[in-house]
């Protein structure tokens, strides 16, 4: 549980204050709604994640959320508050709070930065947007404070480095320091892990529940993969065809799940078999 500074509240009582949030997409075959009337919060230190197949609408929740879909093809309509701002009725508000205080891990590090800039230049443009670091050297050295921060070896040589030189985990491990740039209090990942094998992914979430810890972020995670939001969430929202079908505390939603979906979502999860010793082993001849 994370503390205010000088133990003040805020004028806000959440982070981020969802209510009956619906997105309709233009289509050449009409009008498509994407997310019907979903509603939620988060809190400081808090972790919700949305959960469900692909086209279920969550990431189309989230990029709602952030203001990132085309205003030529997508309607919102509803509520959303950023500490206590409202960020939906007027488009100026989210410019705000978009790389300063609120910040988004997206889904495929492989995509997601610049293949013609150096790691070093794009971290060090997200410093210079927040306006908090001044200065040339200054900012080099957030940026090599930030990179030792998601626990990334060599710093300075690894600044240098184009992304087409780095492992997908070591790219996921740069967008979250871009994202931290901001110091956010309001963390959106988008499928963070979904690129990485499990290795790398247990490396990341790690990483996001320590910064949590430490900072007291919120943090919205967006993923199919119920064994990630049974990690690190404290509530779950479980998503199908735009719809919120069965929310509630992350426990009871994966270990006594009410819903038929959340139940063919968690048969989905593979699991290991007990161990057949009769099952002849093979000698291997290299």
């Amino acid at each position: 549980m994370s503390t205010l500074t000088h133990n003040e509240a805020p004028p806000y009582t959440a982070v981020l204050e969802v209510k009956n949030l619906s997105v309709e997409l233009m289509t050449d075959n009409g009008v498509f709604k994407a997310v019907d009337n979903v509603s939620f919060s988060i809190g400081r230190g808090e972790t919700v994640t949305i959960i469900g197949e692909s086209g279920s609408g969550k990431s189309t929740t989230a990029m709602a959320l952030l203001q990132l879909l085309p205003r030529d093809l997508a309607v919102l309509s509803g509520a959303v508050r950023i500490k206590g701002k409202d960020v939906l009725s007027d488009h100026q508000t989210i410019k705000k709070f978009r790389g300063r205080g609120l910040a988004l891990i997206p889904q495929d590090p492989m995509t997601a930065l610049s293949p013609v800039l150096s790691i070093g230049s794009q971290l060090r443009e997200a410093i210079k947007i927040t306006g908090k670091v001044k200065g040339k050297e200054a900012i080099h050295a957030k940026a090599m404070e930030l990179l030792g921060q998601v626990r990334i070896p060599l710093v300075e040589e690894q600044l240098k480095k184009f992304p087409h030189q780095l492992s997908g985990g070591m790219l996921q491990r740069v967008l979250i320091a871009i994202a931290l740039a901001s110091e956010p209090e309001l963390l959106v990942a988008d499928e963070p892990t979904s690129a990485l094998d499990v290795t790398v992914q247990a490396g990341i979430l790690d990483l996001m529940l320590e910064i949590q810890e430490t900072r007291g972020t919120a943090i919205l995670m967006i993923t199919h993969d119920i064994g990630v939001a049974r990690l690190v969430s404290d509530t779950i929202h479980v998503m199908q065809r735009g719809r919120f079908v069965e929310s509630g505390d992350a426990r009871q939603v994966v270990e006594e799940p009410s819903e038929e979906y959340t139940r063919k979502l968690l048969a989905a999860v593979p699991r290991l078999g007990d161990w057949d010793e009769s099952m002849p082993v093979e000698e291997s001849h290299v």
